[in-house]
């Protein structure tokens, strides 16, 4: 299991399922960690890494160390449910500052 206890979002401001993602995200009110691949090399070098090569976006890191890779809207639906119960359970609530 990761030590990270924050989402890692890798996408791109272009993409429209990035977008929709990232909305899904900050509408539960759950922080994270927003990585731009066309900007950050590292980032655009851990999505090639872990998608054989390609820049798939968004690609999506949890806290027990699930990858949702261009989810559907229903898929990370029920995804999120689990980051919840973990920030609720580690009195960890930065996203309302």
């Amino acid at each position: 299991m990761s030590t990270e206890t924050k989402i890692k979002f890798y996408g791109t401001t272009w993409c429209p399922t990035s977008r929709r993602a990232k909305r899904q995200i900050i509408e539960k009110g759950i922080d994270f960690e927003w990585i731009n691949i066309d900007e950050d090399q590292d980032g655009r070098a851990y999505v090639m890494e872990v998608n054989n090569g390609y820049r798939s976006v968004p690609t999506i890191v949890f806290p027990d160390g699930d990858i949702l890779v261009e989810p559907s809207r229903m898929k990370l639906e029920e995804k999120l449910v689990i980051p919840i119960a973990f920030f609720q359970a580690m009195n960890y609530d930065k996203a309302k500052n």
